[in-house]
């Protein structure tokens, strides 16, 4: 049997049951207080885990941070995160896990769009709010059949980064008119995310006038590409694009500009991680990615958070999903407020707590750290921004900041 194993990250409340009831849980000695908790369910450990333990970390800050100033007035929050690895399967379980604690009201994430699909039947059963700030690919929101016929699936998934069919077609763009290449050989992992992000790019870059001159796919957690390497090298690309995450991308690069190959690697958000950078080291220089929004360092809604996780010292990574994990968080912190407001000023309980917080989270409209959070009819962001990040001297540097409408 499984124990699935729930990480109560610094500064979290500790859990106090009361009674016998199915109601939101009391806490201890603290009057009428009420202990409510948001899950995050993301990869804390092994593969993806720097972009997970951001998305961690940045709901703990949301959550500190709505305590602090009493967001919602009788009630406490904590946060409870699982690791998922990575593995839709394990993602499920979580997801059976934070549905079954009474106490959860909300959930932050997951990372992967994958993981994503095999937990949105098991909230939605639930009437549990989802809120991923990372997954892109456009199915999870608009239904297999998205580019000819949008149908929203799943009423309690929602998400604040945007989704891939903007985010594939803007690197296309900025690689064909920004970079003016011209044969590019595109790869992918046979994941959700990257099979979807890599496909989409390749049809808005033949689209544009560029040629695909070959493709390929690769499993996660494969170290040697040393076949890969020969057949881009044979078919004469001018660059390689890579639909998945960088634990096999920047090992892919490494391996190529070894090959000799003095090509630049372009991916998705993915990559966008100093990780990728350290691993590939100088093979890196001049690689590509694209990421939802603009850089977080240069929100002044963000010092603040940015200078909290550093003085925490929290692992992971805060600049890639950290910002839109905190504004995540946030959205299910103020649907809470509201529910509570518009019941007399007495917060639901159970079931009609979980209800009442997917309606007002739908109806979010404010101010977060990474710009205003709204949704559509669909649970996307209204937040259409995206960045192309280059590596320039060792470093991540934004080369073009705007949105994308084909």
């Amino acid at each position: 049997m499984l124990i699935l194993t729930s990480v109560l990250t610094t500064g979290a409340l500790t859990l106090t049951a009361c009674g016998s009831r199915d109601d939101n849980a009391k806490g201890g000695g603290d009057g009428d207080t009420t202990t409510l908790t948001i899950g995050v369910d993301a990869p804390l450990s092994g593969e993806n885990s720097a972009t997970g333990l951001g998305i961690q970390y940045g709901a703990q800050i949301a959550v500190d941070d709505a305590n602090k100033k009493n967001t919602v007035p009788g009630v406490k929050f904590q946060l409870k995160a699982l690791d998922d690895k990575a593995q839709p399967a394990t993602g499920q379980q979580n997801a059976s896990a934070l549905v079954g604690d009474k106490t959860v009201v909300g959930v932050v994430g997951p990372l992967n769009s994958g993981v994503a699909q095999s937990m949105q039947q098991v909230f939605e059963t639930a009437n549990l709010v989802e809120i991923s700030p990372s997954n892109t690919n456009p199915e999870l929101t608009q239904g297999k059949n998205w580019q000819t016929d949008k149908k929203r699936p799943y009423k309690t998934y929602f998400r604040t980064a945007t989704t891939d069919a903007l985010q594939g077609g803007f690197a296309a763009d900025y690689a064909f008119n920004g970079l003016k290449k011209k044969k590019v050989f595109v790869v992918d992992d046979k994941q959700t995310y990257g099979a979807g992000l890599a496909k989409i790019f390749k049809e808005q870059f033949v689209k544009l006038g560029g040629k695909a001159v070959g493709t390929d796919h690769v499993n996660t957690g494969d170290k040697d590409f040393g076949s890969l390497v020969t057949k881009i090298k044979a078919a004469g690309a001018d660059m390689v694009y890579y639909g998945g995450q960088y634990d096999e991308s920047e090992l892919i690069t490494k391996q190529l500009k070894a090959a000799g190959a003095k090509i630049p690697l372009f991916g998705g958000d993915g990559m966008f991680t100093p990780t990728y950078i350290e691993t590939a080291g100088d093979a890196a220089e001049g690689d590509l990615v694209t990421s939802v929004g603009v850089p977080v360092e240069t929100l002044p809604a963000a010092k603040e958070f940015i200078a909290t996780y550093k003085a925490k010292g929290y692992k992971g990574d805060y600049g890639t999903y950290g910002g839109y994990a905190y504004d995540a968080a946030s959205a299910i912190i103020n649907a809470v407020k509201a529910a509570k407001a518009a019941n007399g000023d007495k917060l639901p309980t159970g079931d009609d707590l979980r209800s009442k917080v997917v309606e007002e989270v739908g109806k979010s409209d404010f101010e977060g750290i990474t710009g205003k959070v709204s949704f559509d009819e669909f649970g996307d962001t209204g937040n259409k921004q995206l960045t192309v990040y280059q590596v320039k001297s060792g470093k991540w540097e934004a080369v073009k900041t705007g949105t994308y409408t084909g």
